[in-house]
């Protein structure tokens, strides 16, 4: 084994086994170092935790969306983006997380013959969906009115080449998978014999080709035509709307392609770098000497994983209307199903405002004048003020002919009217004289 420990490292045949057999170490993860045996697995672990989160409240948004509105290949395929990405993390970053803290394989023979297939079969399926979402986008933006709803058939047809591309793709990681038990205990590593060493040199220039770079360039093409159409005016206003609309779309699923160009260009590097190194092995070279370093390695293979968080979060930020199921989810799950009981009426807590009245003492009204009759919320408002002097009282009001409801009228108002109206005021005794001075100006 080499020293440096590499996530995926290459050494020749062992004394048992054919020495012009390559043994490509792509499943087992080494790492000597005690801080990256730590380190790693942690970080992955935080890793799958967040990108399971983000992927099924996008699988949620989306399902709800689904029977809300009418089915749509492009929010089919944003789904099946999400349901690898969600698989990826649920099955294949813990075993790997496991197989890096643990200095010899443990998971037994299925995962060793599994593992490494289902991881690059969940990636070639992003990489397949996202060069068919590019072919509907463009036809979307061409033509809006006849792309809002496709038949559930379609859908599932296209779904279903897709993931039987992806999965057939990788066959040789599975075919040629195998443990070997060395000096420090089980290792799975890919055993490729002496007849398999032509369509393994084909193979791992043919793969890369067929599962990165010809469905990205195709992505990539397709979404620059769509940009460039979205960006011819209409003078329709209904147009307008649904180019705006596809404006957006197009910049969403263009920003998803660029994010795998770019995150999983580096494991493609340090995958082609190795299996050219495994070759070169194979035929008697040192192959300690070409391997990538640790770190290169390391690096690579978390941002390729990183991708299946990075494009959950994409959907959601530049997405409208994942935006808005994302704000209706949260409010589902944080806010309460029923609204909280009304408080029961009481003396201190009328049922509905009033608006404010004069006192009767004050309105300038007489007892008998009744041209102007107080509202009834006005005077159920003095009643209970009044509450405590009629209870103390008794029936004495009521024997003077006056019910509870008639204010309270004080002796001195009352004179006052009532000298006021005769005209028997003095002008000692007259609380308003300027009114009267007035008046004896004008006379004279």
């Amino acid at each position: 084994m080499d020293k440096l420990g590499t996530v995926t490292n290459v050494t020749a045949g062992n004394s048992s086994m054919d020495r012009s057999a390559v043994i490509e170490r792509g499943s087992t993860q080494h790492l000597d170092p005690g801080d990256l045996k730590v380190l790693v697995p942690v970080l992955l672990g935080v890793l799958c935790v967040l990108g399971l989160a983000f992927n099924l409240t996008a699988m949620g948004i989306l399902f709800s969306n689904a029977r809300k509105s009418k089915l749509s290949l492009i929010n089919s395929l944003v789904l099946n983006l999400m349901l690898a990405d969600g698989l990826l993390l649920a099955f294949a970053v813990p075993f790997r997380a496991v197989a890096y803290s643990q200095p010899s394989w443990t998971l037994g023979w299925p995962v060793c013959k599994t593992a490494d297939w289902f991881l690059h079969a969940c990636m070639a399926a992003k990489s397949f969906t996202v060069a068919v979402m590019a072919k509907a986008c463009y036809r979307y933006v061409s033509n809006p009115n006849k792309q809002t709803s496709v038949r559930l058939g379609t859908v599932l047809v296209v779904l279903f080449f897709t993931w039987l591309a992806a999965c057939s793709a990788p066959v040789p990681h599975w075919l040629f998978a195998s443990l070997q038990r060395e000096s420090q205990g089980l290792v799975c590593v890919q055993v490729v014999p002496p007849e398999a060493r032509d369509f393994m040199s084909v193979y791992v220039k043919a793969y890369p080709l067929g599962v990165y770079c010809a469905p990205l360039s195709f992505a990539l093409l397709y979404f620059w035509k769509a940009y460039g159409r979205c960006q011819r005016r209409s003078s329709k206003t209904q147009n307008l709307r649904t180019q705006i609309r596809s404006r957006k779309l197009t910049l969403m699923l263009f920003c998803l392609t660029v994010a795998m160009a770019t995150l999983w260009l580096p494991q493609w590097v340090v995958w082609v770098w190795e299996r050219h190194a495994a070759q070169r092995a194979g035929e008697g070279g040192e192959p300690s000497a070409a391997l990538p370093p640790l770190l290169l390695a390391l690096c690579a293979q978390l941002l390729a994983l990183s991708l299946s968080l990075v494009n959950p979060v994409i959907v959601l930020s530049l997405s409208d209307e994942f935006r808005e199921g994302y704000r209706g989810l949260w409010r589902r799950l944080t806010l309460r199903k029923h609204p909280p009981p009304r408080p029961k009426p009481g003396p201190h807590a009328p049922t509905a405002p009033q608006s404010p009245c004069p006192r009767p003492e004050t309105s300038g009204q007489r007892r008998g004048d009744r041209g102007l009759e107080p509202s009834p919320s006005c005077d159920q408002g003095h009643r209970g003020e009044a509450a405590a002097p009629e209870a103390e009282r008794g029936s004495a009001g009521e024997g003077e002919g006056e019910s509870p409801r008639d204010g309270i009228v004080l002796p001195d108002v009352e004179q006052f009217w009532n000298e006021r109206e005769t005209g028997s005021l003095t002008d000692e005794n007259d609380p308003i004289p300027w009114e009267h001075q007035e008046g004896k100006e004008t006379r004279k």
